[in-house]
């Protein structure tokens, strides 16, 4: 579980501290979904540069600069690859022909060594699962929504993408991960976060009257470009690999726990049902439903407790 997080301050509304001030209230609300690692992407002096620190947000104070009008951020909850060893935290600067770019992931990839032997990319000393995108797009040479596609179509898993490029747009790649968008139009400002909850608390905090906010639905399957002089363009990708483990070994294993179709959170007329059936599924990972209950009491989502079972199984 991690959080995705960033602004776009189309009209240059803010200025670099305000814009400073936002970024690092998003970060601490975004602590919610993890403290292991903090980091953030912009273009400044016509350079992409990364700042990130194996630390919660609180302990950071995050700086935009003056001409930084696109921030990209992610909060890291480990699990894959230390923390401490900092070229595993998010986001990372990646260069291609046309220029560089800046990936965060939230998420959990289940496919990225079997994706290496069969694209023969080499074997990276970053060690997180989610850099498998960045070798995908840098393979291609080019960041598109044809390049995206063809990463979000390729990996296994749950996921949501946010990439920055050199022209200071970002794309938003949404699987089945939660990812939130708002639009001020009073001041032509884009501020998403990995949940509403968590973008709503990063405004209550924020000292800025920004106006009303219109929500940017994304739904399963979209990758959303946002430019700071063009209006939203959308496209989509084939769905298909997403939940890997519920189309591999886990659902072949444990198909006994769930039914059919794979479920979702939304796929339950019964919460109490869906409850019920995840603390089973617990039990087989050596979980009790004691367990689930501590989790869900700090914060956690139903949903964030069966990825972290994944990751734990090693899926």
């Amino acid at each position: 579980m991690c959080c995705l997080f960033g602004l776009m301050d189309r009209s240059h509304h803010f200025s670099g501290k305000e814009r400073s001030v936002m970024v690092n209230h998003l970060a601490r609300a975004s602590e919610a979904r993890g403290t292991d690692a903090t980091g953030i992407a912009y273009n400044s002096r016509k350079r992409m540069r990364v700042y990130k620190r194996p630390m919660a947000a609180h302990r950071l104070r995050l700086k935009v600069p003056e001409d930084a009008v696109t921030v990209i951020g992610h909060t890291r909850l480990t699990t894959q690859g230390s923390a401490r060893f900092n070229e595993n935290n998010h986001p990372w600067r990646c260069q291609i022909s046309t220029g560089p770019f800046a990936l965060a992931h939230n998420g959990v990839l289940y496919n990225d060594t079997a994706l290496r032997r069969e694209l023969a990319l080499p074997t990276p000393k970053i060690q997180t699962d989610s850099y498998i995108a960045v070798q995908i797009i840098e393979q291609q040479r080019t960041l598109s929504f044809n390049s995206l596609k063809t990463m979000a179509e390729q990996v296994e898993g749950s996921f949501a993408f946010s990439v920055l490029d050199h022209r200071d747009r970002i794309y938003l790649v949404k699987g089945d991960n939660p990812l939130c968008l708002y639009y001020f139009p009073s001041c032509d400002l884009y501020l998403y976060a990995s949940t509403q909850a968590i973008l709503n608390d990063a405004l209550t905090e924020m000292p800025f009257r920004l106006g009303k906010a219109q929500e940017i639905r994304l739904t399963c399957g979209d990758i959303l470009l946002l430019s700071p002089d063009a209006e939203p363009e959308k496209q989509t990708f084939d769905t298909r690999n997403l939940d890997f483990p519920y189309r591999g070994h886990f659902r072949s294993s444990y198909s006994y726990f769930w039914p059919t179709p794979e479920p979702t959170y939304s796929d339950y007329e019964e919460q109490a049902d869906y409850m019920e059936n995840l603390k089973t599924a617990a039990g087989a990972y050596g979980y009790t439903p004691d367990d689930i209950d501590y989790l869900l009491s700090h914060g956690y989502s139903p949903e964030d407790v069966e990825d972290m079972l994944y990751c734990y199984a090693g899926y």
